[in-house]
């Protein structure tokens, strides 16, 4: 078997098996196990696969994004240290966007007693938790609802998003990867994406370690449109380095 024909066969092998150690995959396609480091070398340069200090790989490709009730009890304790840490760089007098997501929501959370902010958001679920912060201005950017996300999207949100200058905006991703930048899996999302990034001054993404490393379909932004990555201490030190190496500021809660 030639060796691209034996990287396209492991490639399978593991979305078919969502992980595999190097062992099984030598015994799997008849090789040493030093040829199958190779590969996975060359894979995981590809941003097909992902290896872990264990010698065990798993697929990083992202198809699909579950509904907010399935997401929202997921790593439920690094999100709420991300939030706080997240409104923790918010300050008296910034106006921000607030993108939609479960991670977003508890950096709302974390501003509810806070004074002075303007908060723009495309979630149902930030506005109603802003509701009654005295200090807070929200406005909603309008557009339609998608009812398993509470998220706002399409035409109208893209126009209030190109009509805003803020000087954060904390972005919520499917995926993340060191080469690869921001990506998502539904094209239609894209657009609000890319008009948050470049309504701010600063673009903080937050993503708890299952985002980390990730690929899906479609680009969003590269690594140069991102100052600041939060995530939990859960990461591995390897992949901290490799988003520190593409010019990114690690916060690690």
């Amino acid at each position: 078997m030639l060796a691209a024909e034996r990287k396209m066969r492991i490639v399978e092998f593991v979305r078919q098996h969502r992980s595999a150690s190097v062992g099984t995959l030598a015994k799997e396609f008849g090789v040493h196990e030093a040829t199958i480091r190779r590969d996975l070398a060359e894979v995981e340069q590809e941003g097909l696969l992902k290896r872990t200090h264990g010698g065990v790989i798993v697929e990083q490709l992202t198809h699909h994004e579950p509904s907010f009730n399935e997401r929202s009890g997921i790593q439920l304790d690094q999100k709420e240290r991300i939030g706080q840490k997240a409104a923790s760089l918010v300050e008296d007098g910034d106006h921000i966007i607030l993108d939609s997501g479960t991670t977003t929501l508890h950096i709302a959370r974390n501003l509810v007693h806070r004074s002075n902010i303007t908060v723009i958001t495309n979630d149902m679920n930030v506005a109603a938790e802003l509701r009654d912060a005295p200090g807070v201005k929200v406005t909603v950017t309008g557009g339609e609802l998608y009812p398993s996300s509470f998220m706002l999207n399409g035409m109208f949100t893209d126009y209030v998003l190109r009509s805003v200058h803020v000087s954060k905006a904390f972005i919520a991703t499917t995926a993340i990867h060191p080469k690869y930048g921001l990506t998502l899996p539904e094209a239609q999302l894209v657009v609000a994406k890319q008009g948050m990034i470049a309504a701010a001054q600063e673009v903080i993404v937050v993503a708890d370690e299952t985002k980390i490393g990730k690929i899906s379909l479609y680009n969003v932004a590269p690594n140069s449109s991102i100052h600041t990555l939060i995530t939990g201490n859960e990461v591995a030190e390897y992949d901290i380095k490799q988003f520190q190496d593409a010019g990114i500021q690690i916060l690690t809660v």
